[in-house]
């Protein structure tokens, strides 16, 4: 188990799906900041190292994912399942959660004025998401699959790496909205005099947080690096 130590938390999580909920566990982030070891994210945060050796030794290998190796899909599958599962679910959730958050702004603002910018936060990311999205479905899935499907890297673009370089930085972004959502929220607590509205919008915005950061990390670890190493070896 101690030879992980020095694989980074992106690598670990794209081995196998089902730590992901160990590091969430830790608050540690395997999407966008993924690039750390876990010996230096424990470090950084002053976590026990023992304990989340311990939690990846014993990780509920029943986790709803667990049978599911997206590193060794195809590229093209890969994509399908992205638009499929992820941005749907962003899709179907961004109206309600953004209802509900405006909501529980109103009528809480007062005494819990960190709603306000929870609903102000989460409003900013639907509409940059649904921007982004859109240019994936657009433009980077269709050039990647154009690589699969037809052997060659002839785009609009001098290289497949500008629109993913973009789609990164856009990324981190979206990840940093969430967590300083999660912050705000005292990672998702709501107090004993919440109301059923309160109540859904911070379980919805959990659900949304795990849904993104999962998304985030198929495309940032898994699919992107494979994009790469495939536009490297048309061009040989």
């Amino acid at each position: 188990m101690r030879d992980i130590l020095n694989k980074t938390i992106a690598e670990i999580v794209s081995d196998d799906i089902s730590t992901a909920s160990v590091f969430k566990k830790y608050h540690l982030d395997f999407c966008c900041g993924g690039g750390k070891t876990i010996s230096k994210a424990c470090e950084k945060t002053n976590i026990n190292i023992e304990d989340i050796l311990y939690d990846l030794e014993n990780v509920n290998i029943s986790n709803s994912n667990s049978n599911l190796n997206f590193k060794d899909w195809k590229l093209d599958f890969l994509i399908d399942y992205i638009v499929n599962v992820h941005h749907t679910f962003v899709l179907e959730n961004v109206g309600v959660i953004n209802e509900f958050a405006q909501k529980v702004a109103t009528v809480h603002g007062d005494h819990n004025p960190e709603n306000i910018e929870i609903a102000n936060l989460f409003a900013q990311l639907s509409k940059e998401l649904i921007s982004h999205m859109k240019k994936e479905e657009d433009i980077l899935f269709p050039a990647i699959k154009q690589m699969i499907n037809n052997g060659n890297s002839d785009f609009d673009f001098d290289t497949i790496e500008s629109p993913i370089k973009m789609m990164e930085e856009e990324h981190d972004n979206a990840g940093d909205i969430i967590k300083k959502i999660q912050q705000l929220s005292n990672n998702f607590s709501t107090p004993d005099y919440a109301c059923n509205t309160y109540k859904a919008l911070y379980h919805k915005l959990e659900e949304f947080t795990n849904d993104l950061f999962q998304h985030i990390h198929l495309e940032n670890n898994i699919l992107f690096p494979k994009v790469r190493i495939l536009e490297n070896e048309l061009k040989m």
